[in-house]
């Protein structure tokens, strides 16, 4: 018996092409999707409104007779709203996975790097300064300020392994929230009204037209860093050797971090900040999956964060309605302890 199949994996063959799979990864991973797509169906139909299975049931296999209003409320309301929170919770799933594995620690997270505060500092200056600019240019601002602050950090750390890029970037993120805090104090009470909440990470106002722009970006993401994701678990076996086996580690780093920042700006300008998720997803991957590589872990982190804002935005939907909470808000409540957690585990390298 090969090692690697005493390890649990099997190569699978199509034509020219093999690839080996982790059998357990592969079944853990398979649970993991139905579960969420379990969750997704099971809260579609619950809310303070008439609409139950039935109606979810005829707008997803018979859409032409779907005609009533809680075809309406299904349709145009939560099913937008589930699908932005997939989106959401996987792109930044994928993003704290490769921010993670790039840094090589296990506290890098989109929210601790200043691309979150960059992003938000950039929407809201669009939404306060031109208040009937079109969403499509949310997202073009967005990455603007995610690019610029996540360069800013790089730039001032000068290396993305060590622990004072995340400092850096905890720093740069403090100096951004006060620089929002300030636009906010002393904008308009009634433009500012409809900014915070947008910032709190709240879905409530989630509509089809702003899905495509974010599965575009989350496609374009996803894909940068599954096709990378061979070279990235050469590249953890340390740099000399990666080198020798022929990865090119600066392009490498240059599209993992890309990707990343693209994911996270991207969710920022369509939902909000929802903190947390890239951090909690990976390290909960890791414990379900324990092996499969940068593939499994990316296809894991993924997934966890999707249940992560799906769970969080159907608790803030549901718990205290008709009253709605931001699913950012109980994100952190979730996340803070686990972050501190974190914090008091690595105390020594800090």
């Amino acid at each position: 018996m090969s090692v690697a199949r005493q390890n649990g994996y099997r190569l699978v063959s199509l034509g020219p092409m093999s690839h080996r799979i982790h059998m357990r990864c592969v079944a853990a991973l398979g649970l993991l999707c139905l579960f969420v797509l379990a969750a997704a169906f099971i809260v579609a139909p619950l809310g303070s409104h008439e609409a139950g299975v039935r109606e979810l049931l005829d707008v997803l296999f018979d859409p032409a007779h779907a005609t009533g209003e809680g075809h309406r409320i299904i349709r145009d309301l939560r099913l937008p709203r589930i699908v932005m929170a997939l989106l959401a919770g996987g792109m930044l799933g994928l993003s704290g996975a490769a921010l993670q594995s790039l840094t090589r620690n296990g506290l890098a997270d989109p929210g601790l790097l200043g691309v979150k505060e960059g992003a938000s500092l950039s929407v809201v200056a669009l939404m306060l300064l031109m208040p009937s600019a079109g969403l499509y240019l949310r997202p073009l601002a967005g990455m603007a300020g995610g690019f610029l602050s996540a360069l800013l950090v790089a730039s001032i750390a000068r290396d993305l392994t060590r622990m004072r890029f995340v400092l850096i970037g905890i720093g740069l993120s403090w100096l951004m929230s006060a620089a929002l805090s300030l636009i906010l104090t002393t904008a308009d009470i009634r433009d500012v009204q409809t900014a915070m909440v947008w910032l709190a990470g709240s879905l409530n106002a989630v509509s089809w037209d702003i899905v495509p722009i974010a599965l575009v970006c989350a496609s374009i993401g996803a894909v940068i860093l599954f096709l990378t994701a061979a070279a990235a678990d050469a590249a953890l076996l340390g740099n000399p050797l990666a080198t020798a086996l022929g990865v090119p580690l600066r392009r490498l780093s240059i599209l993992r971090f890309i990707a990343p920042v693209l994911l996270t700006a991207a969710c920022v300008s369509c939902v909000g900040s929802l903190g947390f998720v890239g951090l909690l997803a990976p390290h909960m991957a890791r414990l379900a999956l324990r092996g499969g590589g940068q593939t499994a872990l990316l296809t894991g982190s993924a997934l966890f964060g999707s249940a992560l804002v799906l769970i969080a935005d159907s608790i803030g939907r549901l718990a205290f309605a008709p009253l709605q909470l931001p699913a950012g808000i109980v994100l952190a409540v979730v996340g803070v302890p686990v972050l501190l957690l974190l914090l008091w585990k690595r105390r020594d390298l800090l």
